[in-house]
């Protein structure tokens, strides 16, 4: 094992600060051995197989290439959970874990709500909130069959059971139901921010999940919004993640449009971030909006 660390650190060399570097092997051992980072510890004189050297060198060459190492393992963690990724869905972010955390401490886990997770995606939020609110009915939309079937499979691993349905928002069949929470994290990243973005960002994770029109940046926000004053249970909740730069506008937005108590919220980087909104009685839908 020793020699595969010098190794993998001085392949590396260049392409990544030493920190990830070092995060980047805890991992690969991680997922060749299923050892935990103190146990490689202990077994560093391990002794890899032909086959495991083999990985290692492809692992090695996707990193150079930069793959994100969460494609690159097929796996990521959020919320303590395990989730499938692959280059149909996001890369869960700490960010959204802040917004699964916020809807956990502020809803009672013992009820038994309807919540709809719009643009699920991995179905990171979804499941989450699944295993957080085991007695809720948890339904999942997305416009991507290919994601819907990741979401599907990381279901089946986390053994909870979610409603998973090909929807496209912005062309959203009517529905009987109506949901008591409504989350969403959509497409907020301008067209024109493509420069800002990092490479294995931008080579690797799909566009339709990341990038929103610059003349409509709140697109995806208004027909959500939209969408939640149909149906949401009477003082059902609305919860957003969003693009840091549209805290201000999307509070107007959802003021524009009746909602109350709106909130915003910055995430761990100081960053807003998150919003929660709750629909009031007085529903408005400016002739703009028609």
């Amino acid at each position: 094992m020793k020699t595969a660390i010098q190794h993998i650190q001085s392949q590396l060399q260049g392409y990544y600060p030493e920190t990830e570097i070092r995060s980047f092997t805890y991992l690969i051992f991680e997922k060749l051995t299923g050892y935990s980072r103190s146990e490689i510890f202990l077994n560093k004189n391990t002794i890899f197989s032909v086959e495991q050297q083999q990985l290692i060198e492809e692992f090695i060459q996707k990193l150079q290439k930069q793959v994100p190492i969460q494609y690159i393992l097929g796996e990521t963690e959020l919320y303590g959970l395990v989730f499938n990724v692959n280059d149909s869905v996001l890369i869960p972010r700490p960010e959204t874990e802040e917004l699964v955390d916020w809807i956990r401490i502020e809803n009672d886990r013992n009820a038994n709500l309807s919540i709809l997770d719009i643009g699920t995606g991995s179905g990171c939020i979804a499941i989450s909130l699944k295993h957080e609110f085991p007695n809720s009915e948890i339904a999942a939309f997305d416009i991507s069959e290919k994601a819907l079937e990741t979401a599907q499979s990381n279901a089946a691993l986390n053994k909870v059971e979610v409603i998973f349905s090909v929807i496209d928002i912005l062309n959203a069949p009517d529905f009987a139901e109506k949901w008591d929470i409504i989350v969403s994290n959509p497409p907020y990243v301008l067209e024109n921010e493509k420069e800002e973005i990092l490479p294995n960002v931008l080579e690797n994770e799909p566009h339709v999940a990341l990038f929103v029109p610059n003349n409509d940046p709140l697109l995806f926000y208004r027909k959500i919004a939209l969408f939640a004053q149909k149906y949401l249970s009477q003082n059902g909740k609305l919860y957003f993640e969003i693009n840091r730069a549209a805290g201000k506008a999307t509070v107007e937005l959802l003021t524009e449009l009746g909602f109350q108590q709106i909130e915003l919220r910055k995430d761990i980087s100081g960053n807003d971030r998150m919003i929660k909104a709750i629909l009031g009685s007085n529903i408005l839908i400016p002739d703009s909006y028609l």
